[in-house]
């Protein structure tokens, strides 16, 4: 089964440089393009779409917007967005409003590629480098996460400890230790607190 990609951009030329490239592409199938969120609803609702590609600056609402949209209307639709921006504000926005990665326009084929195997897979995809403002806790590229993982950092996010998490969850105890340490070791921090910390910075909680 073929990834079905719809494209979001009001730049005719973007579109079509993202069609061509993924147009050779085994696995992958654009279905579609729209170049407001209006027709992206309207896409939506009559399409089965996996991914789509948001811009941020689109002429009726915002990208960021639209990916909120797109999460609470189609939650199994995965939002990617491609930017010309790479401030911290827009990147934490979209991922807080349900998108699964952020790629800057710059990006090449072997990025884009990737980005969409790995949201398809679950995880998050991130090539956005911040500015020196990035504390050396924050990694620059979101780490791979599974569902489940995604689950236990939400809950360590609430403060809950492993007990609770596992009762949570309907897991045992060993099993949340054995997320909580992958999750350490996927933001390469050390400790709790700068796990949080990281993935703040993220907007990943």
């Amino acid at each position: 089964m073929a990834v079905k990609i719809l494209i979001v951009d009001d730049h005719p030329m973007v579109v079509e440089g993202l069609k061509s490239l993924l147009a050779d592409v085994d696995g992958i199938a654009v279905v579609g393009t729209a170049s407001n969120a209006y027709d992206t609803i309207a896409f939506l609702k009559n399409n089965d779409t996996d991914v789509a590609f948001l811009d941020i600056n689109l002429p009726d609402i915002s990208g960021i917007d639209l990916c909120k949209k797109i999460k609470e209307q189609f939650p199994e639709v995965k939002s990617l967005a491609l930017s010309t921006f790479s401030e911290r504000a827009y990147v934490s926005r979209m991922i807080q409003n349900g998108a699964c990665g952020y790629l800057i326009k710059s990006s090449s084929k072997e990025e884009i590629l990737e980005a969409i195997r790995q949201v398809q897979a679950g995880g998050y995809y991130m090539n956005v480098n911040f500015d020196q403002n990035t504390t050396s806790s924050t990694p620059k590229n979101i780490p791979f996460l599974t569902r489940r993982e995604k689950e236990v950092l939400t809950l360590i996010a609430e403060g809950l400890t492993n007990p609770q998490i596992a009762d949570q969850l309907f897991v045992s105890v060993t099993i949340v230790n054995t997320h909580r340490s992958n999750l350490l070791m996927k933001f390469e921090v050390s400790n709790t607190a700068s796990l949080i910390k990281a993935a703040a910075g993220l907007g990943l909680v």
